[in-house]
């Protein structure tokens, strides 16, 4: 039988990402939980972290941290129908990228998170690497922009996002007077969310435009707004969330015609139980995206 205070301990060291924080958060000492983790892996057999030069779960590990969160979101479902066994409210862990936290999740899941009492960690990711995160079992569930579930989940499209190129309409003066020509596409500024984004790259490709570019890095979905009404440079910015400065004309779409569309698909456990079912539904069914 498998010893859950271990798991547990392992499941939070990596969601910590250090051996003082999961024991603050478990209430133990360091030294407490490095021992749990040393009997796990004395059990196992092998290790099941990785320390060194960041903390993360060894293929070994990472089976495991999958079985946990499903063996949660299992616990759950039987609460519910034995209420007596019912300790605190459950977590459930997701990787979500920061568009669609800054625009349309929250509406989508905000009424059946309250009514089934559900505490969320959101991971925020990129949309092309969310899945990364499941696969190593840090997660329960992600919404990212691939179709290809992983060994044991389920994937389902949920819709699409869809990115306009914006920028102030006096950055477009300084930097593009004579449009997207290569010239001007060499040496604008972008804005860029962070080195995983490949927004632009594909963007330039459509453009015809392969080469480098000068860029800030913003990892935030509201500074990266911010950027473009400030002049610093043109980005990729989803069109739900732009819609006020659309319509204001403090954002413009420096080439109409060229947006990007990006498909999302949110993945999750084949054995997650009748919560992440129902949570799954809930999203399949939501008009957020529209």
């Amino acid at each position: 039988m498998l010893d859950y205070k271990l798991l547990e301990a392992l499941a939070t060291v990596v969601e910590c990402g250090g051996f003082e924080r999961a024991g603050a958060t478990l209430g133990l000492t360091q030294s407490a939980i490095s021992q749990r983790i040393r009997t796990l892996e004395i059990r196992l057999g092998q290790p099941a972290l990785v320390r060194s030069p960041a903390i993360k779960a060894t293929p070994a590990g990472q089976r495991l941290l999958n079985h946990v969160q499903q063996v949660k979101l299992l616990e759950r479902d039987l609460s519910q129908s034995i209420p007596s066994l019912s300790e605190s409210a459950t977590r459930l862990r997701i990787a979500l990228n920061a568009d669609s936290l800054a625009t349309w999740w929250a509406d989508a899941i905000g009424d059946f998170c309250n009514q089934e009492g559900l505490l969320l960690d959101m991971v925020v990711e990129d949309q092309d690497i969310g899945l990364r995160k499941m696969r190593e079992g840090d997660v329960a569930a992600c919404l990212c922009s691939s179709a290809q579930p992983i060994a044991g989940a389920r994937c389902v499209r949920l819709g699409e996002m869809t990115y306009l190129p914006l920028a102030s309409p006096d950055y477009v003066e300084r930097y593009l007077p004579e449009g997207l020509v290569e010239s001007a596409l060499r040496t604008a500024p972008v804005i860029v969310f962070g080195p995983d984004d490949q927004l632009q790259h594909r963007f330039l490709a459509g453009c015809g435009y392969h080469g480098s570019f000068p860029h800030h890095l913003c990892p935030s979905s509201e500074g990266f707004i911010k950027l473009a009404l400030a002049g610093m440079g043109y980005g990729m910015v989803p069109e739900l969330q732009a819609q006020d400065e659309l319509k204001s004309g403090k954002l413009i779409n420096i080439a109409p015609g060229k947006e990007l569309r990006v498909e999302l698909y949110w993945h999750f456990w084949r054995h997650g139980g009748d919560t992440m079912n129902r949570l799954t539904r809930t999203l399949t069914d939501t008009d957020s995206l529209a």
